[in-house]
């Protein structure tokens, strides 16, 4: 039986709203897709603390739970994992989101609605609790790739978006090597160039409750300054890219 939708997440040190995160989006699968063979796909980033372990330990309660252990690589690397690992099993359906527990499952019918009518579907944070400097970088960036691809997408690197697995397939073929620090922005640009619908649609961002911010002020503005030339430099092959994607 192929599996119809797989929801997939990067984790590094969430012990404090691992457990709770597994059991919200597992029930998303049990009671929303009652009738679907349905999976959830973590990837443990090499955290430090007790992640890794209680994820293995919810295996035993969670069938539907995939468990992906790696060696710490960045969230960007991890959910390039994730995405191979559903693309592996053949899903027809990829939910990306992250562990943080900011996000609602319920939203993501919002996103699910719109299937048949796009392959790559982004949701957008109108109201983002995040701290300034991350939004003003975020607002940065956006503007930067209008600049460069002459693309508008108001929320191109959201942990929240739903990917036809074909062309999510073709997609990750695309990306460079070795893989950028924030792919989700090359997927959605490429996607973007390739005529499908991002929709945009405005879902629920939540406070952060429980871990840390990984990644801080002038560290965060070091990587913006390195995804900005990573995508300058996939512009030159922009073009062939989407070709490839027909």
């Amino acid at each position: 039986m192929s599996i119809k939708l797989a929801i997939v997440m990067p984790a590094y040190n969430e012990q404090d709203c691992m457990a709770d995160v597994v059991k919200i989006w597992s029930n998303l699968l049990e009671n929303g897709f009652a009738t679907e063979n349905t999976r959830l796909i973590v990837v443990n980033d090499g955290s430090k603390d007790n992640t890794g372990k209680i994820l293995d330990e919810l295996k035993l309660f969670y069938p539907k739970l995939i468990v992906v252990h790696q060696p710490n690589g960045g969230h960007g690397n991890a959910v390039v994992h994730a995405y191979r690992k559903a693309v592996e099993l053949e899903a027809e359906y990829i939910f990306q989101t992250d562990s943080d527990d900011q996000f609602i499952p319920e939203d993501v019918k919002l996103l699910w609605e719109k299937r048949h009518q796009s392959k790559f579907i982004l949701g957008h944070r109108e109201v983002r609790h995040d701290d300034p400097f991350r939004l003003l970088i975020t607002r940065i960036l956006r503007y930067s790739m209008f600049f460069v691809y002459g693309t508008f997408i108001m929320d191109s690197n959201i942990p929240f978006r739903l990917i036809e697995g074909n062309f999510l397939k073709k997609l990750l073929a695309q990306l460079p090597n070795p893989v950028p620090f924030a792919p989700n922005i090359f997927l959605a640009i490429m996607a973007k160039k390739a005529g499908q619908e991002l929709f945009n649609i405005p879902i629920v961002h939540k406070e952060r409750a429980t871990g840390e911010v990984s990644i801080r002020k002038m560290k965060l503005l070091k990587v913006c300054w390195q995804s900005f030339n990573e995508l300058l430099d996939f512009r030159l092959t922009l073009n062939t890219k989407i070709k490839n994607l027909k």
